[in-house]
């Protein structure tokens, strides 16, 4: 399983870079809109950052699949790395649809259903994006989600759209996730600094030091 950062914060995308372990970046319209930057100039300078596939989605308020592929082709002219993310709706596959057949790649996101990752896999979309986070809220389980879907594309044979795991919480998320079968998950920044340590690793690291200068000093 591969990892993108979910994020817009162009700090944490180059502290997670520099680490070496993304790939690649999503982003939604809340993220933009908490960093309260220009959608067009958080991207080109995101894409400055990772060479990888960066996720930019339509406008919250384009509902019409018209509105939804004139905005899509607008982003993907931002950078070739783009990926357009389109809303799990009706006029989302339609959109997704006609974008794909234009050669533009998709990311289909609000997929709580393994009928719906389907059906965004039918429409041609490069990635389908189910949220774990927000099912765990309801009391059902996100990562069982994975695993059907995961199961699903496996059984078709012929599918080969990626599954990202969103809306990850915690570490335990992403262990999940790989477990279950995800081709990538997309994590904040705070899970990825969260999933670096363990009490174990920093009482060695403290003994280890502790010991080194007994011996030698500072």
């Amino acid at each position: 399983m591969r990892f993108f950062i979910d994020t817009a914060n162009v700090e944490d995308i180059k502290k997670a870079n520099d680490m070496g372990i993304i790939c690649g970046v999503t982003t939604n319209p809340s993220l933009i809109a908490k960093e309260g930057r220009d959608f067009k100039e958080v991207i080109a300078e995101i894409a400055s950052i990772v060479d990888g596939p960066i996720s930019g989605e339509v406008k919250a308020t384009t509902t019409d699949a018209e509105g939804m592929i004139a905005e899509g082709r607008e982003i993907a002219k931002i950078h070739p790395n783009m990926v357009v993310k389109i809303p799990m709706t009706v006029e989302g596959l339609k959109a997704c649809k006609a974008l794909t057949a234009e050669g533009i790649k998709t990311n289909v996101t609000l997929v709580f259903t393994a009928n719906q990752a389907l059906l965004a896999a039918r429409a041609g979309a490069t990635y389908v994006s189910p949220f774990l986070g927000r099912l765990d809220d309801i009391s059902v389980r996100g990562t069982e989600l994975i695993e059907e879907i995961a199961e699903m594309f496996a059984a078709a044979g012929d599918i080969d759209t990626q599954i990202i795991c969103a809306s990850v919480r915690n570490p335990m998320h992403v262990t999940e996730c790989a477990l279950a079968g995800a081709d990538i998950a997309t994590v904040p920044y705070k899970v990825i600094e969260q999933m670096t340590h363990h009490p174990l690793t920093d009482a060695g690291i403290a003994k280890f030091q502790a010991d080194y200068k007994a011996v030698f000093g500072e």
